[in-house]
């Protein structure tokens, strides 16, 4: 196994705590896996993630509520769950941040 596959299954673990309805973001997923100054490896994993298993990328958003560029139907998945943005098209993280 590859070093970076143990931080994958870990953020694949915490990922699959989030609730529908609620979001976190690339650095509170690091910091939960104890590695707070990789969010941008929090993003590959969830890039990888197909690779590994189904799991809920789609509520994992930018700090500032902003949505991945690369997935389609995110915002269509969150809003189904009854996720709110604002008028930015940002998620309302005020409301939908998951407090773990």
């Amino acid at each position: 196994m590859q070093d970076h596959d143990h931080f994958y299954y870990n953020i694949y673990a915490i990922m699959e705590e989030i609730p529908a309805g609620k979001v976190a973001s690339y650095g509170q997923l690091a910091r939960l896996a104890g590695q707070p100054k990789h969010a941008r490896l929090v993003g590959r994993a969830l890039h990888e993630a197909g690779s590994y298993g189904d799991f809920p990328c789609h509520r994992v958003v930018g700090h500032n509520g902003r949505l991945a560029l690369d997935f389609a139907d995110q915002r269509a998945r969150l809003e189904a769950e009854g996720v709110t943005f604002l008028k930015n098209g940002n998620v309302d993280m005020k409301h939908h941040q998951w407090k773990e």
